[in-house]
């Protein structure tokens, strides 16, 4: 226990320190943001700060921060340091500077700032890579509060024969195009307030429990620094890719830059980019705890499914009522991930293209296109035996793939205005090294030894480190 209370102190005392030296070192001021300047009643549209931390925080907050910690914790009490540590000097620093970049840049999407710090080619490979990453998402995120609702409040099977499946999953997909087509205060920013109270209630409830019951967690002198997984997993880097959205997710960046068009002030992206990433960090190493002590009491083990970990944690610490209550939060959150990517996919995309985004017929257009080959993606996953592992594998991974781009741009940005760019270019090597030591060992990608992997890895790492500094040095001059 005591190692997760200090986990907590270092997230929540880290997190303020270090927030405040991250906004020092952008200097937000008070110049008018793109959402004053260029109100186009859309896309660009001015709201309360107070909405925009929420709809930034449900934005980022998928099944991120509860499958990965559930996945995550099987590494042992280590998890309860790491996640507080890489969320402060890396997550938030990392969704804090992407979405002050693009206020800066008249509310930029991800790929125009990639283009403008680190040139065409990376802005090409960027953009097929990061349209796939939201398709992926979009999918997943479609898939799995389907099944969580369909499983853990319906009580059924979650099998492609069940007609239910489908039903739940169109309903989903509804909701999906209608927050997609009409302007973002319309509908995310009316019905997010509902879905940040259930999360908020859920959090809470499974916080609150874990102390009620005494659940027994374990501390890092008694199993060790890193213990040892049940499947003999490494810790770096399968750790790292499990628990993306609780540490580091690339897919905050294109939320953050969503963002960056309805701030009123530039004052407000400490609390509304940096602070919520802080509150992800916190149901991240919330779900850890839980998960620890129901795997302690003998409730689950490593080879009971995340859905079902789930259902156990919620009934087991909130009864049948407030288990609802917390599954329905976790079902909000995929969805209300979902909503706002496939949309960063439309504003991506008609960027790209210079296609006008002020007509309904060709937001309509483009809309279309998108969640046809969502439906693709989404058919496939459900009718073949493990497809939607394939799907999530290469989500997960690509996910802190497009996190080294982010981290790319902003130390490029950084080394331009002179500030110390150590602050990106350190997590950015480190990911870089994850991202490559993954694919190349696992069975879907090259399923090369670890020595190889990881050696090719530190090489891969420092190259790009060199690359940037000298990229950096560049745009300074």
């Amino acid at each position: 226990m005591i190692t997760f209370l200090a986990g907590l102190v270092i997230l929540f005392v880290g997190g303020a320190l270090y927030g405040r030296v991250c906004e020092r070192v952008f200097g937000p001021d008070d110049r008018k943001t793109p959402a004053v300047r260029l109100n186009d009643g859309m896309d660009f549209v001015p709201m309360k700060k107070w909405k925009n931390s929420l709809i930034q925080l449900l934005n980022i907050a998928g099944t991120g921060p509860i499958f990965g910690p559930i996945q995550g914790i099987l590494f042992g009490p280590i998890a309860f340091l790491t996640i507080p540590v890489g969320c402060v000097i890396a997550g938030a620093f990392h969704d804090y500077m992407s979405g002050m970049i693009s206020v800066r840049s008249d509310g930029a999407q991800m790929p125009v700032l990639i283009r403008k710090y680190l040139g065409k080619y990376a802005y090409l490979f960027y953009n097929v890579f990061v349209c796939l990453l939201m398709l992926l998402l979009g999918t997943v995120f479609i898939y799995t509060p389907g099944d969580l609702f369909i499983t853990q409040i319906l009580g059924m099977s979650s099998g492609a024969a069940n007609p239910v499946v489908w039903l739940v999953y169109g309903a989903i997909f509804v909701y999906y195009v209608v927050a997609t087509l009409f302007p973002i205060d319309k509908i995310i920013g009316k019905v997010y307030p509902v879905f940040g109270l259930l999360l908020v209630l859920s959090a809470i409830g499974v916080f609150v429990g874990i102390f009620v019951k005494g659940y027994p967690l374990d501390d890092i002198w008694t199993t060790g620094v890193v213990g040892v997984h049940p499947q003999g997993l490494h810790f770096i880097p399968v750790f790292f890719v499990t628990v993306a959205c609780g540490i580091v997710s690339g897919f905050h960046s294109t939320q953050a830059t969503l963002i960056s068009r309805t701030m009123e002030s530039e004052r407000e992206g400490r609390m509304t980019f940096y602070n919520m990433m802080i509150v992800e960090g916190l149901i991240a190493m919330i779900w850890a705890a839980a998960t620890m002590g129901v795997m302690n009491l003998g409730l689950a083990s490593a080879e009971t499914s995340t859905t079902d970990v789930v259902g156990i944690i919620a009934g087991n610490l909130l009864g049948r009522v407030g288990g609802i209550v917390a599954i329905t939060g976790i079902i909000v959150l995929p969805i209300t991930s979902g909503d706002t990517a496939l949309r960063s996919l439309r504003l991506i995309i008609a960027d790209a293209l210079k296609i006008d985004q002020s007509k309904k017929i060709s937001r309509l257009g483009v809309s279309l296109v998108i969640f046809a080959v969502v439906a693709v993606f989404l058919v496939f996953a459900k009718i073949n035996a493990g497809g939607f592992n394939i799907l999530w594998r290469y989500f997960a991974w690509a996910n802190q793939t497009i996190a080294v781009f982010s981290f790319a741009m902003i130390t490029v940005y950084m080394m331009g205005k002179k500030q110390p760019f150590v602050m990106s270019l350190a997590p950015g090597m480190f990911y870089m090294f994850v991202v490559s030591s993954f694919i190349l060992n696992a069975s879907i990608g090259f399923h090369l030894s670890w020595p190889v992997s990881y050696g090719a890895a530190g090489i891969l790492a420092a190259v790009y480190g060199a690359a940037l500094v000298r990229r950096g040095r560049k745009q300074r001059s």
